[in-house]
């Protein structure tokens, strides 16, 4: 199987239970702590992009970030938001699966089952 990468914060019970569930199937995602290791902004497009959302999706809204930087405004393009997420990584939605060119936001956390065979 390609290799599973999971972008994982610990502190997150939702970001936990997606790394129980691969575990119970005897997976080990390669583990991002994408608090510790922040992914650049070009990787956050990459992310986007096996998402197949735009920027704003993978916002985490209720993050003081959110607020503090105006990132609710609508006239904010995907650049300015990607930026922001690079910058304040607490401001990317989790869990993230990626397996091979596809990606998916584990909420909720079965939701990273349907990338598996």
């Amino acid at each position: 199987m390609t290799d599973l990468i999971l972008y994982h914060n610990p502190r997150c019970s939702k970001s936990r239970g997606a790394l129980e569930l691969l575990e119970a199937r005897g997976l080990s995602p390669v583990v991002v702590r994408y608090l510790d290791t922040p992914p650049s902004a070009a990787e956050i497009k990459a992310l986007l992009a096996k998402l197949g959302i735009g920027a704003r999706q993978l916002l985490r809204r209720g993050e003081e970030e959110y607020t503090a930087l105006g990132l609710a405004d609508e006239q904010l393009d995907d650049a300015i938001l990607i930026d922001a997420m690079a910058s304040h990584p607490k401001l990317i939605e989790r869990p993230i699966l990626v397996v091979g060119d596809k990606a998916v936001i584990g909420r909720p956390p079965e939701r990273v089952l349907e990338l598996l065979p």
